[in-house]
């Protein structure tokens, strides 16, 4: 437990328990929502989606496959089975790590980078219908400052 023999434990304000609750269903609703919109647009699965956003934006449009599945928020056989089903439609590739022959890179090709182009327009209208929509009048560089403290590990 966090809380120390000093500090009494203290429930939750009526108010703190509504901002926990509704934080765990936008956690669990939000990415299912935007994935079905983007379904249903004929685009990748968001899961899909992210794995070549995320190597879009590296250098040479590589990385290990342990890092990826880190960045993507994925397991590393999660991140396998993704990168499978990418790899038989042409939008990624696995290649040998040139400086570790045990570890593998997933490489963005050029089709996959199209393929996210595809994507984007639909992620994007997903993503402001079913969550930047609700923050109209909120100051976003705090909220999401609170996001990215909230999310760290310590």
């Amino acid at each position: 437990m966090s809380s120390t023999p000093a500090e009494p434990l203290r429930p939750l304000t009526p108010d703190e328990e509504t901002l926990v609750r509704a934080l765990g269903q936008v956690m669990h609703v939000l990415p299912r929502t935007i994935d079905a919109d983007m379904v249903g647009d004929r685009q990748l699965p968001l899961t899909e989606y992210n794995v070549l956003r995320v190597l879009s934006e590296t250098p040479d449009r590589r990385l290990r496959m342990n890092e990826l599945a880190t960045a993507c928020y994925l397991s590393l056989s999660g991140m396998t089975r993704t990168v499978v089903r990418l790899e038989t439609q042409g939008l990624v590739k696995r290649v040998r790590c040139e400086e570790d022959a045990r570890g593998w890179n997933a490489v963005l090709t050029d089709a996959g980078f199209a393929r996210l182009e595809e994507s984007w327009p639909s992620h994007l209208a997903a993503v402001r219908r079913r969550f930047l929509a609700h923050f109209e009048g909120f100051d976003l560089v705090q909220l999401a400052e609170a996001f990215r403290r909230a999310g760290t590990v310590d």
